[in-house]
């Protein structure tokens, strides 16, 4: 195994990575030629980041909202709802309930809105139509087992952006602690064709309570014609989770053991599931990530490699519940570890009209000048 000298990714666990002659992988030179270059954790992003707010705020003015967050109750969308109270935005909070919040989350989403004062809409999802889908992941046997939660999260958040008639999304989704995540790993989790296709193959009755968003919806109906822009103000300041973290508690806020400990399902199977089946262990991006905001040393995220991705005590309990949760016995659930592993190119996807859109792209910059932004 071949270990970045830099990073924590090797090249067994991550099948394109390549490595330079100083041993630095591909990822990390990505992360300081590419990536870092739209990171501004100094003076500058304060500078850009203000032009950003003034101009949200000026087309909110005469608005209920001027924004939409999408709160999950995870350290970077509580932390971005604290902050978007100290900017003086008016957003529309919202909460997807997809099943399986942990408590610990519902109290934190519930100290984050009493200590702002801001609406907060929580969407219920028919949990029937959930457990069937995700139970039609679990026998399509691909990686990405979050997707029935993540594209039902942006489906519901890009809803109520249109019915209130809100141009800004602001998100927490950030470079600091998320720059890093090899995309042979996973598939896209608004790929609406792939989800309907798996469910077609493996599920059972309908979706017809689950809210989908349309390869048209994505990349050119919310963007272009409902106006919809995403702003990532964590880009534009030093952003660290531990001191986030430190903010948070001054609320009340409880932190969670591990990343996604707001969501029983995705810390199951970012911890226990993805290693188990596909050998793939998340910490190494997401350490990987800290590694290069010099947030961590590399030791220190090799040391934390060194333990189990779970608690090996509380795993049985956990498995129990979401195997209770989905109404499936845990003999059922050990067959469906069982099975092949699928990649997200095995089943019809929206690759090629991505593909399409992106040679489009290309043409447009070399007659104009200019690129659109692929929305995302």
């Amino acid at each position: 195994m071949i270990l970045c000298n830099n990073c924590v990714l090797d090249n067994f666990s991550v099948p394109d990575i390549t490595f330079d002659d100083s041993g630095m992988c591909n990822y990390c030179n990505n992360f300081y030629k590419v990536i870092s270059k739209n990171w501004y954790p100094n003076k500058e992003g304060e500078k850009k980041f203000n032009q950003i707010l003034n101009q949200i705020k000026k087309d909110g003015k005469n608005k209920e909202y001027d924004c939409i967050i999408g709160l999950s109750g995870g350290i970077d969308s509580s932390y971005l709802t604290l902050k978007a109270k100290d900017w003086g935005l008016r957003p529309l909070v919202v909460h997807v309930d997809a099943g399986w919040n942990s408590e610990l989350a519902v109290s934190n989403i519930e100290k984050i809105i009493k200590h702002t004062g801001f609406d907060l809409h929580t969407e219920v999802i028919d949990w029937d139509v959930m457990r069937r889908l995700q139970l039609a992941y679990l026998k399509s046997g691909v990686s990405n087992q979050d997707v029935p939660q993540d594209h039902i999260f942006f489906s519901t958040l890009y809803k109520y952006s249109t019915k209130n008639k809100i141009n800004y999304s602001i998100s927490g989704g950030n470079i600091s602690t998320e720059s890093i995540l090899p995309d042979v790993w996973l598939g896209p989790a608004m790929d609406a064709i792939s989800l309907k296709e798996i469910f077609k193959k493996f599920g059972e009755g309908s979706l017809k309570n689950y809210r989908t968003i349309s390869f048209f919806q994505y990349y050119f109906w919310y963007p272009f014609v409902n106006k919809l822009t995403t702003i990532r103000p964590l880009n534009y300041m030093p952003y660290n989770k531990e001191i986030a973290k430190i903010e948070l508690e001054k609320i009340g806020f409880k932190n969670y053991k591990g990343k996604h400990g707001e969501s029983i399902f995705t810390k199951f199977f970012q911890e226990y599931y993805l290693p188990k089946k596909f050998k793939i262990d998340k910490r190494k991006a997401h350490l990987s990530s800290l590694i290069l905001s010099n947030q961590i040393t590399r030791e220190e995220a090799l040391k934390e490699l060194k333990e189990l991705p779970y608690d090996p005590k509380k795993i049985n309990e956990i498995i129990e519940f979401i195997c209770k949760k989905l109404e499936i016995t845990q003999s059922e659930f050990e067959k469906l570890l069982k099975i092949p592993n699928r990649k997200y190119e095995d089943y019809k996807n929206w690759t090629n009209r991505r593909k399409i859109l992106t040679t489009l792209n290309t043409i447009y910059k070399n007659i104009t000048g200019k690129k659109i932004k692929i929305y995302s």
